[in-house]
């Protein structure tokens, strides 16, 4: 898809820095942009600074049935020119170790990361199928390939992001929709907390700025694309090694462990 101009693009997690970001590049691009967030202030502000093409914002909750089915609704009454690309940003982050978080804060993680977006597949993939040339990207992360200290239901729920991805790619193999995982490494957003931002400092782990992320998106959907693109070095070569020799990564992060831990304390 060389010309994304005024194809019609769902990006949830639209008011979000990375969701914004995104907005902006699509925007500049001529795309027609649904915008989807719960925030509806956020996604007034936002439609006011893009300009451009005629976008459309709908606030809704989508980890809740009626916010999905207000989404859904919206689409269809675009009737034949219907929409051409799902982007799934939307998502939460957790820090801090499994045995201090409560069970209602990782059941609510997973189902923001994980159990929203296939829903939110499953709703939109009859539309989607209408039209030729359509495309899903799912945003994940690189701790959907490497389990990391401290992050273990986000770590669960861009895993099970991941595979769902591949599997609805492998559904979809005879058909010529676009299936796309993307995974950028940590980002500087208002998810992290300022004990996950002390802690990266602490481990010389570098964050990237949002356009970083959008502008990794906008090639995925404009030209020709694997199935996973993965962001970042050395997270990159990381996922590599993890997916091969996972006890030299278990060895590297366990000399992590105590300021991982350090800065985990101030989470509970």
């Amino acid at each position: 898809m060389k010309n994304i101009r005024e194809k019609t693009i769902v990006l949830t997690g639209a008011s979000g820095g990375i969701g914004r970001s995104i907005a902006e590049k699509l925007s500049a691009e001529g795309a027609r942009l649904i915008l989807v967030a719960r925030n509806e202030e956020k996604l007034t502000q936002l439609l006011g600074d893009l300009g451009g093409p005629p976008h459309v914002s709908v606030a809704a909750d989508l980890g809740e049935p009626q916010g999905r089915r207000r989404l859904r609704k919206y689409c269809e009454s675009l009737g034949s020119g219907g929409i051409d690309i799902l982007v799934n940003n939307s998502g939460i982050n957790e820090f801090g170790f499994f045995e201090d978080q409560s069970q209602a804060a990782i059941t609510n993680l997973i189902n923001t990361n994980l159990v929203t977006p296939m829903l939110i597949c499953q709703d939109l993939l009859p539309l989607l199928r209408r039209r030729s040339g359509t495309r899903i990207l799912n945003v994940g992360s690189t701790f959907g390939s490497i389990g990391y200290p401290g992050f273990s239901a986000y770590c669960a729920s861009k895993f099970g992001l991941r595979g769902f991805t591949e599997s609805l790619r492998r559904e979809l193999a005879d058909t010529d929709m676009q299936i796309s995982y993307i995974a950028p490494r940590a980002t500087q957003t208002t998810l992290n907390s300022n004990s996950m931002v002390a802690m990266n400092d602490a481990l010389g782990t570098t964050m990237d700025d949002p356009s970083v992320v959008a502008d990794a998106v906008m090639k995925i959907i404009i030209t020709p694309a694997g199935p996973d693109k993965y962001l970042g070095w050395p997270e990159k070569l990381f996922v590599r090694v993890n997916a091969l020799l996972p006890a030299l990564v278990d060895s590297n992060l366990r000399k992590q462990l105590p300021i991982i831990r350090r800065f985990a304390k101030h989470q509970v």
